[in-house]
């Protein structure tokens, strides 16, 4: 009967954060963006700054800085689409030279590739109309996100009393270290992801630049921002300048330098930029970050896979606190498997062991 319960509770929060989406995700964005703001807010509090304009000055800050990201963003765009035609063309000629060499050196009819290649486009072009029609659908909710990051940080004291009084006396120093945690640890994810997508908005777009694509700030910062994404923010981001190289470049050079600089990216992101300022703050194992990542793309689509981790991590959070959940946080969690993990100690671990094991045998 316990499972069941669970199963039904389970199967029904799904199916709420569903139906609920366009009310939910724009709520799930403002308590990110409130977290990521919450050290500038805390800091001109600590100064003497009144709490509503220690809100409102980072809120026009990120304003300023997402208009003029927006503006520098359009403005490439138009410039990308006074040049379609010429791109059209050239995406022609070079899906009929992917035709061709795909008729013979693989044996597939021109024809069947042929409808194959435009099923695939007007499947994406209805997808797009559906995004957009999305986007414009929640306009209103978008322009909404600063109101709901200034009612979240004004409210804040409000929200931590009303959990300590949920939780009662009994419970209410781990509440309060539980909401401490919290705080901390998404704020630091926060902030580290932000500063490793401006930093790779610079890289992309240097890259590309010297690589010598079109567009290479427009392709840069719309690939970087796909870091926002965990593992897989990288590959989607980089697919779109590989994909723009491979249909209007002269040379097939050209997307081939693409995919080896976004592989040497992804490398450097993952093992020296994300560890040293993101750091390991969020505490999943990565088995549980995929599968998170398919599941709030599956739910909530896009927005799905940018605030999965972080909730996630809030989720595991709370439950090494109840003593009943910890073998549910010690499942999300990465203890367990340190000593296979493939890590500089146990590497030195492993060369002692064989030292040891040499000297013995002689």
């Amino acid at each position: 009967m316990r499972l069941t319960y669970m199963l039904l509770a389970v199967i029904l929060t799904v199916f709420g954060l569903i139906m609920a989406r366009e009310f939910l995700y724009p709520l799930a964005f403002a308590v990110l963006l409130a977290y990521l703001l919450y050290p500038l807010v805390n800091f001109l509090e600590k100064k003497g700054v009144p709490r509503i304009f220690s809100i409102l000055l980072p809120i026009l800050v990120a304003i300023t800085f997402f208009v003029f990201l927006a503006v520098f963003v359009l403005k490439r765009i138009n410039l990308f689409l006074d040049d379609l035609p010429y791109f059209k063309e050239k995406t022609i000629e070079h899906i009929t030279d992917i035709q061709h060499y795909i008729e013979s050196y693989l044996g597939v009819s021109a024809e069947r590739f042929k409808n194959f290649l435009l099923s695939s486009l007007f499947e994406l072009g209805s997808r797009s109309g559906k995004f957009f029609e999305a986007t414009t659908g929640t306009i209103f909710v978008i322009l909404m996100q600063p109101v709901f990051v200034f009612l979240f940080l004004y409210y804040r004291t409000k929200f931590a009393y009303f959990i300590l009084q949920m939780a009662g006396r009994n419970h209410r120093l781990i509440t309060i270290k539980v909401l401490r945690e919290i705080a901390t640890v998404v704020t630091r994810y926060m902030l580290g992801v932000t500063s490793v997508v401006l930093i790779l908005c610079v890289f992309n777009s240097v890259g590309l630049l010297i690589i010598g694509i079109q567009y290479p700030l427009l392709l840069g910062v719309i690939s970087a921002l796909f870091s926002f994404i965990p593992y897989f923010g990288n590959i989607i981001g980089g697919s779109i300048p590989f994909l723009f190289a491979l249909l209007t470049a002269d040379s097939m050079v050209y997307s081939v330098r693409i995919l080896v600089y976004v592989y040497v990216i992804h490398f450097f992101e993952n093992n020296i930029l994300s560890p040293n300022i993101v750091g390991n703050n969020i505490r999943l194992n990565p088995f549980v970050i995929i599968l998170g990542l398919i599941a709030g793309a599956m739910i909530w689509g896009l927005p799905g896979m940018l605030v999965t981790i972080p909730f996630l991590a809030m989720l595991n959070i709370i439950m090494r606190r109840i003593p009943s959940m910890q073998p549910y946080a010690y499942l999300l969690g990465q203890r367990g498997t340190r000593r296979h993990a493939l890590s500089l100690e146990n590497i030195k671990r492993h060369l002692a062991s064989l030292r040891a094991r040499r000297k013995r045998s002689l």
